[in-house]
């Protein structure tokens, strides 16, 4: 299995659920946290920025990684969102197997 966890962020709560919905209803990701606002600070066009955000920790496979990382660049709100895939090495195999079950291109 190869399972991915993905994280993105969102301005605020309403379109991070919105994106959340559109991930599981398109089989593009078993599960999605929506986390806690948070502060991000970081440097866009020559501007210290301070903005508060929602982060998402979305749960997927790397067959569906390429059309997940489509969808939420159709519909994320930024120009250029945060998108990062991380590798899951290790995990409850029953969970990961369902992972690889919900996100199934036949069920799709």
């Amino acid at each position: 299995m190869d399972t991915l966890l993905v994280i993105t962020n969102l301005p605020d709560r309403e379109s991070a659920e919105k994106l959340a919905a559109l991930l599981i209803e398109q089989r593009l990701a078993a599960c999605v946290n929506i986390l806690a606002p948070c502060t991000s600070v970081y440097r866009w066009q020559d501007e210290v920025q301070h903005d508060e955000e929602h982060p998402l920790l979305i749960k997927t496979t790397a067959g569906r990684y390429a059309d997940l990382e489509a969808s939420i660049r159709a519909s994320h709100p930024y120009e250029l969102p945060e998108i990062i895939a991380v590798t899951v090495t290790g995990g409850l195999p029953d969970y990961l197997r369902w992972v690889e079950s919900e996100t199934n291109v036949e069920r799709a």
